[in-house]
């Protein structure tokens, strides 16, 4: 129950559907309110399998605040609109990727991280493959690009705190490497070991012990031998795999998570 004072007024104000005869009211509050916001931290892999890069897709603002700088794709939140919708209108409207697979990471709402005034932002974390979204900026983006994360050159400076934002999403997104199979939207029907080793590698961001990484995946029981073989550089030709996600979600039953 939120207890209030004597000083907080409060009073009644006309929906529209009261004016059309319905008879209802919105109940309201003479009372400051954050505004909200979504962010999205959209993630791909890209590069042969000897140089994976992780990236992630940043707008170039072309409004003050920040104009010019880089940022996470996103924006305010409609009134009466579902907080899902709005990140997927904000990451469509900015980046022209339509149909990409997102999940909430957390609310933030630090004082002080945005000059307008108080916003809170419910922060995105999603992962899909580049090459399937051709990019548009518009609205309030001037530019829309991929940025390699962790490489040898280091991001743009971030606007408002998206530098902090993208550190929770990439958090986040480890995490579930360990819960979901995320992964596997960015490998092709059929795999070989070493592509999905490689692939998960790039993701976290460390490496894996072949010769256990092999033995684990072998014991889990979610991945069957498919078809053909793969050449990889010089060496023998590679088994390719298929996932097989019914027995991943039996494993996942087992309240199990993967040993990545």
């Amino acid at each position: 129950m939120v207890h209030t004072t004597p000083d907080e007024t409060r009073r009644f104000v006309t929906h529209p559907a009261q004016e059309a005869g319905m008879g209802r009211k919105k109940f309201v509050y003479d009372w400051p309110r954050p505004a909200l916001t979504v962010d999205i931290a959209l993630f791909t892999v890209t590069g042969t399998l000897q140089n994976l890069k992780l990236q992630v897709l940043l707008i170039e603002r072309g409004e003050e605040p920040f104009a010019g700088h880089w940022a996470l794709p996103g924006g305010f939140v409609g009134e009466d609109e579902d907080l899902n919708a709005a990140a997927a209108r904000e990451l469509k409207e900015e980046t022209g990727v339509a149909e990409a697979t997102v999940e909430q990471v957390g609310a933030i709402g630090t004082p002080g991280r945005d000059p307008r005034g108080h916003v809170v932002t419910i922060l995105y974390a999603g992962l899909t493959p580049g090459d399937r979204h051709q990019l548009v900026a518009t609205g309030d983006a001037r530019n829309v690009r991929w940025f390699t994360v962790g490489g040898t050159e280091p991001l743009p400076p971030l606007a408002f705190d998206h530098a902090e934002l993208l550190k929770k999403a990439l958090a986040h997104l480890r995490h579930r490497l360990r819960e979901a199979p995320i992964c596997f939207n960015l490998l092709p029907e059929r795999f070989t070991l070493s592509e999905l080793q490689k692939l998960i590698e790039t993701l976290l961001g460390r490496e894996i012990d072949r010769r256990n990484f092999r033995r684990r995946i072998h014991q889990l029981g979610f991945l069957e031998p498919a078809e053909g073989v793969r050449l990889e550089g010089r060496h023998r030709p590679a088994q390719l795999y298929r996932f097989n996600p019914v027995r991943f979600e039996a494993y996942l039953r087992e309240e199990r998570a993967l040993p990545f």
